[in-house]
């Protein structure tokens, strides 16, 4: 491909013509959402399992006012969005990242219609944001099983006992 990874951060705009336009081309198109504040193997073995699904992966990732309205906390999130952008867009399996201010990534879900939509399994299926717009729109919901003992959260808290 030979883009720098930054072509891969796209806007919403930008990205609902090319889901369309991959999707006309056959391609499957496989989405997922998260914080990804300090990406760990927990992150990566999603983002894995995530691309085996279909053709090109996205990554929509909650905007830090988005974080901060989820009340992780208010040192979070660690990493600012254009950062947390960045570092995923470098993955190689990744192949688009956008960031999305709403509290939930539904209203991008609605737009770009993934045919598959990817959450951890610690999401209850019926908890799975967008999962009735995918389903009705022929497309498959997947639950991937989570790395046990990896999360930003766990990590933070290691961190602070480490530095007390």
């Amino acid at each position: 491909m030979g883009h720098s990874f930054q072509q891969k951060i796209r806007s919403r705009a930008s990205l609902s013509q090319i889901v369309r336009r991959l999707q006309r081309q056959g391609k499957r198109v496989v989405f997922t959402n998260g914080c990804f504040d300090l990406l760990h193997v927990g992150h990566i073995t999603l983002l894995e399992r995530a691309k085996r699904l279909g053709d090109v992966l996205i990554v929509a990732i909650n905007s830090d006012r988005s974080i901060r309205a989820l009340s992780k906390g208010p040192e979070r999130p660690l990493v600012p969005q254009r950062d947390r952008a960045k570092v995923l867009a470098a993955l190689a399996g990744v192949d688009f990242v956008t960031i999305f201010n709403e509290p939930t990534p539904l209203d991008l879900i609605r737009q770009l219609k993934p045919d598959v939509l990817v959450k951890g399994a610690d999401w209850a299926s019926a908890g799975i944001v967008g999962s009735q717009i995918i389903r009705k729109s022929g497309g498959r919901v997947v639950r991937i099983p989570l790395v046990k003992g990896w999360s930003t959260t766990v990590l933070v808290e290691r961190i602070r006992r480490l530095s007390s």
